[in-house]
């Protein structure tokens, strides 16, 4: 990294996590779009994990917080929806979930 890329009046701080440790730089237009370009490939291949999600009307569920997975599960059983048995369950069907409940 130059001054170039972390000095100057474009210069905003960006955060970023690998393996639960925070980092935060302070980076130009031209500097954090090399970090895009880095971070992008992999970016694309995960997933957004933790933070919040919006639901429809606005209101905010915890990601991975929300409801028993079991009682979620059980409950689109029952209303004939196809659920894995294990793993995460998809966004739309705990959001369909709590409109029920």
């Amino acid at each position: 990294m130059t001054s170039r890329e972390t000095e100057g009046d474009d210069v905003a701080t960006h955060t970023f996590s690998v393996d639960g440790v925070n980092y935060e730089i302070d980076l130009g237009h031209d500097g954090y779009q090399q970090l895009l370009d880095a971070l992008g490939p992999f970016m694309g291949a995960g997933r957004k994990a933790g933070g919040t999600l919006r639901r429809a009307g606005g209101k905010r569920i915890q990601a991975g917080k929300s409801q028993d997975a079991k009682k979620v599960r059980e409950w689109a059983q029952e209303q004939g929806i196809e659920v894995s048995s294990r793993g995460r369950i998809p966004a739309d069907l705990m959001e369909r979930y709590e409109a029920a409940h």
